[in-house]
């Protein structure tokens, strides 16, 4: 299993319980190189760089943070609507040239037509994956390095298309592709595309009974999740408990607009399951953050051991990646690295044996 961290709420850990119109966009880079050398030091195969209009450019953000950085990978989120995908190859291709190869992408194809409209895309929700799987395959036919890149499509035409700038030194290769989304459309997507899917996290045989065409294609599957891993299980259930008890009324209306204004299929269907007197989908996967802090505060809550067997009990349907957040990061992400992850390499080792 490989794991990551968002870095989206990194010395903001409730950033999400404001409305947008009050979130800052400033950069406290120190806070951030401080978490990314701490992610280093855990184990961390990457950090999610989201988007958005109240966010600093992640792919700029990403060269800042690598230049302070050693081995950490950068996952940059993209969106098919802000640009062409010859001008992105190039992009990607030069943050690659600068951190030695440590760059991931995330296509996303956004969640919230009003804040795509800020930028011009008023495509709807499966438009937008339309759109994004010619996207891919142009930035592919460039990552593939097999000659002038011809494509007419619907949205994008290209003639000729070449680029002296190559993303390694090896010609035929290009960053690894995550791609986001809990739809139909965006496991397509990702089974076409991906080398791996994320996806917001639901019970395991939630996500079993829809993960066989994704992982049949070769394409991996990915879960994102916040966590709240304690000692032990009380401890865990305390830690949850305090944690919605920081926030009101004004808080959960935040996210009621939200959920009004978004056609993600994931977010939408994890704030009804969050406001289904479902607090618990499983014994260890809990809803209680959602209302306050967003679909991404669907979390997995229990003792370090717990968390552990967790993982595994994903990892035993298809799940091989995992992409965490927590309240807050620096301080779950290093408890995650001293007391869950042996725990995890451990029933890997085991449960290899088994088989």
């Amino acid at each position: 299993m490989r794991f990551h961290w968002s870095l989206s709420q990194v010395g903001d850990p409730f950033r999400r319980a404001a409305a947008t119109r009050d979130m800052s966009g400033r950069i406290d880079l120190q806070c951030k190189i401080d978490f990314c050398q701490r992610a280093e030091q855990c184990g961390i195969d990457s950090v999610l760089m989201a988007i958005g209009f109240t966010r600093p450019d992640p792919m700029l953000l990403s060269v800042a943070l690598g230049k302070e950085t050693n081995t950490l990978k950068f996952m940059v989120a993209c969106r098919a609507g802000l640009l062409s995908p010859t001008m992105f190859v190039q992009q990607i291709n030069t943050v690659s040239s600068l951190l030695n190869g440590r760059v991931h992408i995330n296509m996303v194809c956004g969640h919230t037509p009003g804040e795509l409209r800020y930028y011009g895309d008023f495509l709807d929700h499966d438009a937008r994956y339309e759109r994004t799987d010619e996207f891919l395959t142009v930035c592919r036919s460039f990552w593939a390095d097999a000659g002038d890149v011809d494509f007419d499509g619907t949205y994008y035409q290209i003639k000729g298309g070449r680029l002296h700038t190559r993303f390694s030194p090896d010609p035929a290769r290009g960053p690894e592709v995550y791609v986001g989304g809990n739809s139909g459309p965006a496991a397509a997507l990702a089974a076409k595309h991906a080398h791996c899917w994320w996806r917001l996290a639901e019970p395991p045989v939630r996500v079993a009974a829809s993960v066989g065409v994704v992982l049949d294609s070769g394409c991996e599957v990915g879960l994102l999740v916040s966590l709240i891993a304690r000692p032990t299980h009380e401890e865990a259930r305390r830690a949850a408990s305090a944690l919605i008890g920081k926030f009101g009324d004004d808080a959960r209306e935040v996210h009621r607009r939200f959920a009004r204004g978004s056609d993600s299929v994931g977010f939408v269907s994890t704030y009804e399951a969050a406001t289904a007197d479902q607090e618990w989908l499983t014994p260890y996967l809990w809803t209680g953050a959602v209302p306050f802090l967003g679909a991404p505060a669907i979390a997995l809550v229990g003792s370090n051991e717990e968390i552990a067997q967790a993982l595994l009990d994903y990892n035993r349907i298809g799940v091989t990646q995992f992409l965490f957040t927590g309240w807050p990061d620096l301080d779950e992400m290093t408890s995650f690295s001293r007391h869950v992850l042996p725990r995890v390499r451990e029933l890997e080792g085991r449960d290899g044996d088994e088989h």
